[in-house]
């Protein structure tokens, strides 16, 4: 059975790269375009990985994160932060969330498929 990995971006284009290099890799899917619409989709599903932006509208990636980890399904869900923020007071406001890794914007595929695999445990 596939993994589920859940895609949270505000960028369509973004969460396209994003899911073509993660389906190549054999997972599955799911994409929400902001934090609240992310929240929406945990609904008590399995979910393997989340992957987030940290800057979007309506609700950021850190409050994403805090929301979902107070949630007990998926407080125990690991979390990529895939962002152009590189500051580290963001960085350790992330970690701080419950974000497990930090990818930074413009990545490389191969990079990312490296954390995910790290995270995602077989």
């Amino acid at each position: 059975m596939s993994k589920t990995i859940l895609v949270v971006d505000d960028s369509a284009s973004l969460r396209q790269v994003v899911g073509i290099a993660l389906k190549g890799a054999g997972y599955t899917v799911i994409e929400g375009c902001d934090g609240k619409d992310a929240l929406s989709k945990l609904n008590g599903q399995k979910i393997h990985l989340v992957i987030s932006d940290v800057n979007m509208p309506n609700m950021d990636g850190i409050s994403f994160v805090k929301a979902m980890k107070a949630m007990p399904a998926y407080r125990f869900t690991p979390v990529i932060m895939l962002t152009t923020e590189s500051a580290e007071a963001k960085k350790a406001e992330g970690q701080a969330a419950g974000a497990k890794a930090w990818v930074v914007k413009p990545f490389r595929p191969e990079v990312m498929l490296n954390a995910v695999q790290k995270l995602v445990l077989p």
